[in-house]
């Protein structure tokens, strides 16, 4: 089975002589990992893992020794070696692409920077109308490194589903607000309730760029997205229906072609309302039982998650005993993705991730 050709590629029988015009995504359709996306059969429960491109790898620390973060994402041979470092180690089902959650705001002229120990730090905060003609709209022209990279990675990765990746308004808002990473969000929370009009107009120009980043993603190949709302989990269920899942929903929207994942941190009085919001597949964290969130996030959507990132570094039995009712968990539930509630901590063992991948396959059918 073959994916449909995108709108934008050449007719599938006679593709342009170098292939360029070919669906990158043909003969990806039944991977496990999209089968699972979409909600059906699956020879084995499918593994990937947040964060699974960096910290914990030595072969990355190598790699991006003396090389900032953002110049990392910039550089597209490091982002593609970056990005399959993960495949070749744990045989994952599906790559996730090497970025970060501020690169598209970096591309289109903000003053930030990732701070180590810190995060992002934005020099000047968002504070004021005036402050939105600092956010200009992102087009493919401000990220010709993520067209580069994508394409190579797809090349690379043949049989392997590459997932793209962005943050979602909301979180985007935060780091812009806040001026870096926050504990309460409190400047946050006064911008939304207090000045709804310019929340709304902020949240609406962050949502127009995430669309465009992740439709770059897809249109040079990437066969999913996950959209990351990290701190939307600070949100009201009632606020974020009103103020947050719009903007989530016209992302989310704008990339239909292609299977979606939505994830927050957190979020476990959101996830109904975030499978609403329009992704195929609901990331869950290590709070909530998978199949207790596929009871709230109701029918017609698949899981992603759930082992508890600390875990990993549990004895041995524990490890397998936790991954086991994960899996079981998910098989409950419509589809399930395996992955951590969260990204992978810098000092996880590497090799436990990959027994944890070799024992998901195992306990659900993979040869």
């Amino acid at each position: 089975m073959t994916a449909t050709p995108s709108p934008t590629a050449g007719p599938a029988a006679a593709p342009a002589d170098d292939g360029s015009r070919a669906d990158p995504r043909a003969g990806l359709r039944d991977s496990a990992f999209l089968r699972a996306c979409r909600r059906e059969p699956v020879p084995h429960t499918p593994v990937w893992f947040m964060r699974q491109a960096g910290r914990a790898l030595p072969e990355y620390r190598a790699l991006r020794e003396g090389t900032a973060m953002l110049e990392a994402c910039a550089t597209p041979d490091l982002v593609t070696e970056i990005t399959l470092q993960p495949v070749r180690r744990f045989g994952v089902d599906a790559a996730i692409f090497f970025s970060d959650i501020v690169v598209p705001l970096k591309a289109v002229g903000v003053d930030l920077d990732i701070v180590a120990g810190v995060g992002p730090v934005v020099a000047e905060p968002f504070r004021t109308a005036a402050d939105l003609d600092r956010l200009p709209a992102l087009t493919p022209d401000h990220v010709p490194y993520v067209t580069e990279a994508v394409g190579a990675l797809v090349r690379e990765l043949g049989s392997t589903p590459l997932i793209g990746f962005a943050g979602a308004p909301f979180t985007l808002a935060s780091y812009l607000v806040e001026g870096g990473p926050s504990k309460n969000h409190a400047r946050t929370k006064a911008l939304m309730h207090g000045d709804p009009a310019l929340w709304e107009r902020l949240l609406a120009r962050l949502a127009g760029i995430t669309e465009a980043f992740l439709r770059v993603q897809v249109d040079a190949g990437a066969s999913a997205v996950q959209l990351f709302d990290s701190w939307v989990g600070a949100v009201p269920a009632a606020d974020y229906r009103a103020r947050v899942q719009p903007h989530s929903a016209r992302v989310l929207a704008g990339v239909a072609d292609v299977p979606r994942i939505h994830f927050g941190v957190g979020t476990g009085e959101l996830l109904h309302d975030m499978g609403q919001a329009g992704a195929d597949v609901v990331g869950v964290d290590w709070r909530v039982p998978l199949d207790e969130a596929q009871r709230r996030i109701g029918p017609g959507r698949a899981v992603q998650g759930n082992l508890d990132p600390t875990l990993v570094f549990a004895p041995t039995e524990v490890v397998r005993a936790e991954t086991a009712r994960v899996v079981a968990e998910g098989q409950r539930c419509e589809g399930h993705v395996f992955n951590l509630g969260h990204g992978v901590l810098p000092e996880t063992d590497p090799d436990v991730l990959a027994r944890v991948v070799d024992h998901v396959h195992e306990l659900s059918g993979a040869a």
